[in-house]
C-alpha cells in the first residue's frame, strides 16, 4: 500500500536526504538505491520519486544541501577565527569531524564517481570544489598579509594543495579507520605553512 505525503509529514524529503547522504558517503552514490532508502524510511519507492523523480535529482539535492552545509560551516569558521591559521586548523577539523562519524567528505566521494555522475551532479561537485579552494586561498592571502602563514607559490596552488592532501588524507585513513593518521597528515600539512 502507498503512503500518502500527509501520512508521510512535512519532514520526509529531509529524512530522505539524511539517510541518502549517510548512505552515500558510506557506499558511495552508484551502490545506493531507492530500495535501500524506501526500505529504511518504511516508505515505498514510488513515495521516494514523488519527493525526488529520479536518482540525479536526489544526488543534486544531496550536493546543494551538503554544499550550502559547509559554506555556513566556513562563514562561522571566518566570523569565530581572525587569525588565519586558526581557520585552516578549523578548517582541517571539519574533514575529521565526518571521518571520525566513519563517513567521507560527500563531495569527495562522489569525485571518485565522477566519470559515472549525471552533468549537473558533476558541476555541482566542481563548484563545491572551486567553492572551498577560493576560500582557502583568500585565508591564505589574509595569512600573508598578517605574516601568520608562509608558503612558497601562488595562494591558489596551495589551496589546490590542501584541498587535495585533506581529501586524499580522507580516503586513505578510511580503511584503516584511523581518524589520527589524518590527523597527523593534517598537521603536517599546516605546520609547513607556520611563520
Amino acid at each position: 500500500m502507498a503512503v500518502s505525503r500527509a501520512q508521510q509529514g512535512p519532514n520526509t524529503s529531509q529524512r530522505i536526504l539524511d539517510i541518502a547522504e549517510r548512505l552515500v558517503q558510506t557506499r558511495g552514490f552508484s551502490n545506493v538505491s531507492y530500495a535501500d532508502i524506501a526500505s529504511e524510511l518504511g516508505i515505498t519507492t514510488a513515495s521516494l520519486h514523488y519527493h525526488f523523480p529520479g536518482k540525479a535529482e536526489l544526488g543534486q539535492a544531496l550536493i546543494t544541501r551538503y554544499a550550502a552545509r559547509f559554506a555556513d560551516a566556513l562563514k562561522k569558521i571566518d566570523h569565530d577565527l581572525p587569525n588565519a591559521h586558526a581557520k585552516l586548523e578549523a578548517y582541517a577539523r571539519l574533514y575529521a569531524d565526518v571521518l571520525r562519524g566513519k563517513r567521507m567528505c560527500m563531495c569527495g566521494i562522489l569525485a571518485a564517481e565522477y566519470e559515472t555522475l549525471p552533468e549537473p551532479m558533476r558541476s555541482a561537485v566542481v563548484g563545491f570544489f572551486d567553492d572551498n579552494q577560493r576560500w582557502l586561498a583568500d585565508v591564505l592571502k589574509h595569512g600573508l598579509t598578517d605574516k601568520s602563514l608562509s608558503f612558497i607559490g601562488s595562494a591558489d596552488d596551495i589551496a589546490r594543495t590542501i584541498l587535495s592532501t585533506l581529501e586524499g588524507a580522507m580516503l586513505v585513513a578510511r580503511p584503516y579507520g584511523d581518524t589520527d593518521r589524518f590527523n597527523a597528515t593534517a598537521r603536517h600539512l599546516l605546520a609547513s605553512l607556520t611563520s
